[in-house]
């Protein structure tokens, strides 16, 4: 038995008496809504898995509906299908840009409307899948933060130091969303870092660094996989590169590191430095700032990060809305 939720969206009920004689025998959960608030309403509550919707509906049209649905994050992995008359290519253009996965034209052909719906289901299920593996390796993270007695939560400080950077320098949404999980699984490599040297209570001999400094390679090809990560393994992979090319482990230099990546690197090393460590003090805010602007000046820092940042440490930190992935 397929129990895969579908929710049909018309406001004419014949329609939706159709789409479900084709797709009920199939195996599949099917909910209905006569027009795309009833479809919002009955989506926040329980989340179908695709949505069949028509374009031309009272109250909160097809559009409407479909630009709510893809513009939260919580929703906008759902493949909307559109059926509809609507023939006018600017309307078809119109509901592509808003990000709908398929159109269909009525009357639906019930054996193409079977594979469409069965293909997008299939890459649906896979997609959850890796949010899934992200999930996952989220915990795995928060586990080797653990591991290391001195630095703990520092992942989860970073991402929301970060964050506020990003914010503040007008990165999009996407790049956001990349340097708060990227921060937050930047150091996932140490899983594979001995206790003995990450739990060392004074500075590494050079062979011990050399080990340590196999971690961003270690976490980048732990989250190679996942796909939805494509903005996130840079971060990972990059963190400890400079811009003068003398970090690790590509060497990169300059423009070669995303800017998303400069604002990770910094927030890591001041977090890092105003952190106790067994060997040293924590240092103030003050003199943490004191040293990076040298370390800007040798050439390792992106001075804009690094400006930035000393602005906003003048003002209160605000509230973020939404927990770090």
């Amino acid at each position: 038995m397929n129990h895969r939720r579908i929710l049909l969206v018309d406001d004419d009920p014949s329609e939706r008496r159709l789409l479900k004689s084709v797709l009920a025998p199939q195996g599949y959960w099917i909910q209905e809504a006569s027009d795309g608030q009833e479809a919002l309403d009955t989506v926040a509550v329980s989340p179908p898995d695709l949505i069949l919707m028509d374009l031309d509906m009272p109250g909160v049209d097809g559009f409407q509906a479909c630009a709510r649905l893809k513009s939260e994050p919580r929703t906008r992995l759902i493949p909307v299908v559109i059926v509809t008359t609507l023939d006018a290519l600017p309307d078809r253009i119109r509901a592509l840009e808003l990000g709908v996965d398929d159109l269909l034209n009525k009357p639906v052909v019930p054996a193409e409307l079977r594979t469409r719906v069965r293909s997008l289901l299939s890459l649906k299920e896979y997609t959850d899948e890796l949010e899934h593996a992200g999930r996952v390796v989220t915990g795995i993270a928060h586990v080797v933060e653990r591991r290391d007695a001195y630095t703990g939560h520092h992942g989860g400080r970073v991402a929301s130091t970060a964050f506020r950077v990003g914010l503040e320098m007008g990165l999009r949404e996407e790049d956001l969303k990349a340097i708060r999980l990227g921060a937050l699984l930047h150091d996932l490599g140490k899983i594979a870092v001995p206790d003995a040297i990450l739990r060392k209570p004074g500075p590494l001999s050079r062979d011990e660094f050399s080990v340590m400094k196999t971690h961003p390679e270690v976490g980048a090809e732990l989250c190679g996989p996942l796909r939805t990560f494509h903005r996130v393994l840079p971060i990972i992979r990059n963190h400890h590169e400079k811009l003068d090319g003398s970090g690790y482990p590509d060497g990169l230099q300059g423009p070669a590191i995303p800017l998303t990546v400069r604002i990770v690197s910094v927030m890591d090393v001041y977090d890092a430095l105003t952190t106790d460590r067994p060997y040293r003090d924590r240092y103030s805010a003050a003199g943490a700032l004191r040293l990076m602007w040298a370390e800007v000046e040798k050439g390792w820092w992106d001075a804009d990060v690094v400006g930035c940042w000393a602005r906003l440490l003048e003002k209160p930190a605000p509230a973020i809305q939404g927990e770090i992935p």
